[in-house]
């Protein structure tokens, strides 16, 4: 058997592994599996994220411990699922923030386009004139860091983009001879947008919103990392990460699987809203 026989199969596997419905369904499946992580932790959890055992100081992962102990003695495994709690409730309520805010904004200026149009657009662009992290990190030094000031915070400056896309779908879909009938009948402009407009613009937001939970996500990370975020005891990723940086020659494991968890669920979501993108917009089929 030559060589070239051996690879063949593991190319075909590789290549359907990297096709638009692989990519999907691995990202799908990233996602589950951590969603599923998240909402079973009290009862995958073998002890209280927040409980001391210390005569086991910074052990390495053993039976007791599979993932190790902290500089407090808690469990490692523990704290990084109920982290996953944090950071995936972070993304959900923070994008849909955004996206509500984004979709109102879009619809009103692309619908009403005018002055209206002008206004939203131009509070669109001042918006963005601003680094967003830096921009979340200037509100949150004014406010007592928590969980709840964090999702309405990367809620609040994460919504420009939603608009654009949504503005850019009304632009087209109101010229359409669909949203004329149902002038010439008389329909009242909130019923237009809300029952022929929104439904067919919903494929970017879609597409937006996976994206987003991934950025909200690390925005999260992010300030806990930074100590604005999610506060000690209560476990995030990103606390974690910076509880585990001050010991990391000694006890890597620390930094290792929050970092792990990081990657890994961003990834996920990240391809899940690349396939969607490619499997929903027809300009991108072949």
């Amino acid at each position: 058997m030559t060589g070239d026989t051996v690879l063949t199969p593991f190319c075909k596997k590789l290549g359907h592994i990297l096709s638009r419905r692989g990519m999907l369904y691995f990202g799908l499946g990233i996602v589950v599996v951590m969603s599923m992580a998240a909402l079973l932790a009290p009862w995958l959890a073998p002890y209280d994220p927040t409980e001391l055992h210390l005569h086991s100081i910074l052990e390495p992962p053993s039976a007791a411990f599979p993932l190790g102990t902290d500089a407090l003695g808690r469990d490692v495994l523990s704290r990084l699922l109920y982290g996953a709690r944090v950071s995936l409730w972070v993304g959900f309520v923070s994008v849909s923030i955004s996206i509500a805010i984004g979709i109102v904004l879009g619809l009103l200026a692309g619908y009403f386009s005018g002055i209206v149009d002008e206004l939203i657009m131009r509070g669109v662009d001042v918006m963005l004139c601003f680094p967003s992290f830096f921009l979340i990190l200037a509100v949150i030094a004014f406010l007592e860091p928590s969980l709840n000031t964090i999702m309405v915070v990367i809620g609040l400056t994460s919504w420009m983009g939603v608009a654009r896309l949504v503005r850019a779908e009304t632009l087209s879909l109101r010229e359409r001879d669909f949203v004329a009938a149902a002038r010439l009948a008389g329909t009242k402009s909130s019923r237009i947008m809300l029952m022929h407009i929104l439904p067919n613009a919903l494929t970017p937001v879609l597409v937006s919103a996976t994206l987003g939970i991934a950025g909200a996500i690390l925005v999260e990370s992010s300030l806990s990392f930074l100590g604005l975020g999610v506060q000690p005891p209560d476990p995030s990723w990103g606390n974690m990460l910076m509880e585990g940086k001050d010991v990391l020659e000694i006890a890597p494991w620390l930094s290792l699987y929050p970092g792990l968890a990081i990657l890994v669920t961003v990834l996920g979501y990240n391809l899940l809203g690349e396939s969607l993108r490619d499997t929903l917009d027809p300009r991108l089929r072949k």
